[in-house]
């Protein structure tokens, strides 16, 4: 039968259940507190019973907890799949959006998403999905607006004389049934 890996010789029990007294991180607390049990002569399969896990993730808390202390314990994020867009790329991209599309060499007069993921593919050969560089975007202080549309035989002025507004019919009636009698 494997020897079991021993567990740090600065710790001790009483510090273990201190420890997860202090916290406020509730799956760290319960993996000290077995770890305590362990520290106090409890067989690793009692302290997986007090986990609430197997004899493998008390294995793997043991290694956590050797190496870096009750902060070991902690959940930690995943790392996730790093970025597609390296600095360079996203230099490019920002360069490409503030000088704009040339609608004859592009084929759009403004830039879409799509758009840039085509770019990105022809120029860098970078495969982007468009959820992905709308993200990127964001994180690059970059937000999906786009000029209202305007006529460019518009009239200066045209719009606020649109924008008067004339007295609702109901003010109208109100006014006329006030001077005739009722009768």
């Amino acid at each position: 039968m494997p020897m079991s890996l021993p567990l740090r010789a600065d710790f001790d029990a009483v510090q273990s259940r201190a420890a997860a007294k202090k916290t406020k991180d509730g799956p760290q607390a319960r993996r000290l507190l077995a770890l305590a049990a362990i520290y106090d002569g409890a067989s690793r399969t009692e302290a997986a019973l007090i986990g609430g896990v197997t004899l493998q993730i008390v294995r793997d808390w043991v290694v956590k907890f050797n190496a870096d202390g009750p902060e070991g314990l902690l959940d930690r994020k995943a790392p996730g799949q790093p970025s597609r867009l390296n600095d360079a790329h996203r230099a490019a991209l920002a360069a490409v959006i503030e000088s704009g599309p040339m609608p004859a060499i592009d084929g759009v007069v403004r830039w879409r998403l799509i758009d840039l993921c085509q770019w990105l593919w022809e120029e860098h050969g970078v495969t982007v999905a468009k959820p992905t560089l709308s993200r990127e975007l964001r994180a690059m202080n970059y937000r999906k607006l786009s000029a209202r549309p305007r006529h460019h035989a518009q009239a200066d002025g045209a719009i606020e004389l649109f924008k008067t507004a004339s007295p609702p019919a109901w003010t109208r009636l109100r006014a006329r049934r006030a001077l005739t009698p009722l009768g």
